[in-house]
């Protein structure tokens, strides 16, 4: 059985600005990462959560959210300021006893259990896997100036989402060569639409509109009367 570590990143992705690190934006009055972290929690092929942070942002995240993150067992760490500068930072802190990486950007909390869960299934047959949707709309290919070249059907696209998953070994490579990975490399898996980004405070809104239209994740019954009256 596949036992994951999940590192969550506080930078913006490839190919987006510095002002677009929604990680700190709050969501219905607590911050997209601290709701991120939560869809990671309480698994039992999970074994080990990280966070990482800008150098610049370590202290202040550490008295703002250190309470919670240490209650959760969720381990800080410091990297940056590239999405891949992140990545490196937690690889060579990855439990030993884990055979596969999560990835996940901390600015998307809008993720559905069972994505997370079909997930982890697909990635035992590939050596990584990402999230998508399909795009619904036709698509504008701009030149350097930002004028349209060209327009494209949206059934040759689809968006990319997070999370991702990667063997160790895979992810380890990637990490240590900080190259881009190939589209090759990877599986798709239809991930919900509503897995969006946090980009700014305007978002907060819709975010936490697509959290509540997400599906609940299905509750463990007690095994036992005696397990019912603890909680």
């Amino acid at each position: 059985m596949a036992t994951f570590s999940v590192l969550l990143l506080t930078a913006p992705p490839p190919g987006l600005g510095a002002e677009a690190g929604g990680a700190f934006i709050k969501i219905d009055g607590r911050e997209a990462l601290l709701k991120s972290v939560e869809l990671f929690l309480n698994r039992d092929n999970i074994k080990q959560v990280q966070i990482v942070f800008l150098p610049e942002k370590l202290e202040e995240a550490k008295q703002k959210y250190g309470g919670h993150l240490s209650f959760s067992g969720v381990k800080a760490v410091t990297g940056g300021p590239r999405w891949v500068d992140q990545a490196a930072a937690g690889a060579p802190k990855i439990a030993a006893e884990c055979t596969h990486v999560i990835l996940h950007d901390a600015a998307r909390p809008a993720v559905a259990y069972s994505d997370i869960d079909a997930l982890m299934e697909e990635v035992e047959k590939h050596p990584a896997v990402t999230l998508a949707t399909p795009c619904r709309t036709m698509l504008a290919e701009l030149d350097e100036g930002g004028s349209p070249m060209a327009f494209h059907p949206p059934g040759r696209f689809m968006q990319l989402l997070m999370p991702q998953a990667f063997t160790k070994e895979i992810f380890s490579q990637w990490t240590a060569s900080k190259s881009e990975l190939h589209a090759s490399q990877f599986a798709l898996l239809r991930g919900s639409p509503f897995n969006v980004r946090v980009g700014g405070a305007g978002d907060a809104g819709l975010v936490k509109t697509m959290i509540g239209m997400l599906p609940k994740p299905k509750l463990k019954p007690p095994s036992s009367p005696f397990e019912e009256a603890q909680w």
